[in-house]
């Protein structure tokens, strides 16, 4: 019985690693990208795209009250970048918080 209880522990073990490593070699393969965009006000957004499907839409500065959107192009692709590198991580949904914005200087 012993030997039993053993072997099923040691497959139940062994896949689990397994599909957790297959997990972690499926994001490190995917092909992450973004694009600002112009949206209301003169002001800018991203799109965030994964294996070349549109993913994320954000016009507005996340985290931050408001529909406002980035006062530079450079800001949002700050922004841009720090999602996808959370996303890269496994983050779902990669949230921002105010403190990360100021720390990028927004």
């Amino acid at each position: 019985m012993k030997n039993i209880f053993r072997a099923l522990l040691f497959y139940a073990c062994f896949f689990l690693v397994h599909d957790g490593l297959a997990q972690s070699a499926k994001k490190a393969f995917d092909e992450y990208a973004f694009k600002t965009v112009q949206v209301q006000n003169n002001t800018w957004g991203y799109d965030i795209y994964v294996n070349n499907k549109h993913k994320i839409h954000q016009p507005n500065i996340p985290g931050k009250a408001g529909k406002e959107g980035f006062k530079t192009k450079e800001d949002a692709q700050k922004v841009a970048e720090l999602v996808i590198k959370k996303m890269k991580k496994g983050e779902m949904p990669p949230t921002v918080t105010k403190g990360e914005l100021k720390n990028l200087g927004i």
